[in-house]
């Protein structure tokens, strides 16, 4: 199995140290946000690899070296200042850290999500393309593969929409953007892709990749992986993967955040975080069904078999991936 360090929230940026006691003692409890009596309980032994999905890799960068399993970094680094995303670390300092994991592991294992793009009277169309330009010019060498997407209708988004003030892309500006983005990577030979969006700009020079391909996954862990099932309206073609984290937990408070869509919750949910916990937030419960995730994927080409833990075959469907 692929595990997902975290489209829920950022696990790395704020849950680090429950992450490395959670991995050395070698299984993490995981709650179905779904069916909260539910609990997943994933064995390290049994992961095949780690995306680490974060806007701050740097409490992690020393515990890396210890990790057995093959990973790969998805770093979110946008040019959105503080009154978008009022508690992101500064971004000079982040591009550091991401130059430092880039010598650990390769630039084709670290990706940066510049997302999502939305345009206001502030954050116009041409802020974007001379901000992605510089960040292009500034990765050169150290990261080979871009993913971007654009704002979407969450709750939170809805409720700070004033705030945010964007509008609705016009075809005139996603093409301008999609040209724009694909000439950056180009000069320092790098590529961009979307991520699960209908309009993947592939028309005007971006590429049509997942952000995990079943090539990559394989590449990884030499194995095959079913297909992730993330919404029946929009197909995801990702390779399946388990995640984590837990929603409303986010210290960050990115004012575009579909992870965040209580924020009445986020102080009383990290409060309630124990680094001693087997779950990120929480304890188990007498109530609590625990189940152990089984491996689903195949190696070769066949297709994946079901799964072992029937109790769960529901869990992690219908999420978006960050």
């Amino acid at each position: 199995m692929i595990l997902n360090v975290s489209g829920r929230t950022d696990v790395i940026a704020f849950y680090s140290e429950w992450f490395k006691k959670r991995y050395k003692e070698g299984f993490v409890d995981v709650r179905n946000p779904f069916n909260p009596t539910q609990v997943s309980r994933i064995q390290f032994k049994d992961v095949d690899a780690f995306v680490f999905c974060t806007k701050n890799p740097e409490p992690i960068i020393d515990f890396l070296p210890e990790i057995k399993q093959p990973f790969l970094f998805h770093v979110t680094l946008t040019g959105y200042l503080k009154d978008i995303e009022p508690y992101v670390p500064d971004k000079k300092r982040t591009i550091e850290n991401i130059k430092k994991i880039s010598k650990m592991i390769g630039p084709d294992r670290m990706y940066v999500r510049y997302d999502p793009i939305f345009i206001s009277d502030k954050y116009t169309l041409d802020y974007h393309l001379k901000a992605f330009d510089k960040l292009c010019a500034e990765l050169d060498g150290v990261v080979n593969h871009f993913i971007v997407s654009f704002i979407d209708l969450y709750v939170n988004v809805r409720k700070n929409e004033r705030e945010l003030g964007f509008h609705e892309f016009t075809e005139k500006e996603y093409r301008a953007l999609g040209e724009g983005f694909s000439a950056s990577a180009k000069k320092h030979n790098q590529t961009v892709q979307t991520c699960f969006e209908d309009r993947n700009l592939v028309e005007y020079g971006f590429c049509g990749e997942e952000c995990l391909s079943h090539a990559k996954a394989i590449e990884l862990t030499g194995k095959d992986f079913p297909e992730w099932t993330a919404r029946k309206e929009r197909k995801c073609h990702c390779v399946q993967m388990i995640d984590i984290g837990e929603y409303n937990s986010c210290g960050h408070r990115c004012k575009y955040c579909y992870a965040n869509f209580n924020e009445d919750l986020i102080n009383e949910q990290m409060r309630r975080h124990n680094p001693d916990s087997t779950m990120l937030i929480g304890e188990l419960t007498p109530h609590d069904i625990v189940t152990i995730r089984k491996d689903n994927a195949l190696k070769g080409k066949k297709k994946a078999s079901p799964k072992t833990d029937d109790t769960l075959t529901s869990l992690f469907n219908n999420e978006r991936h960050s």
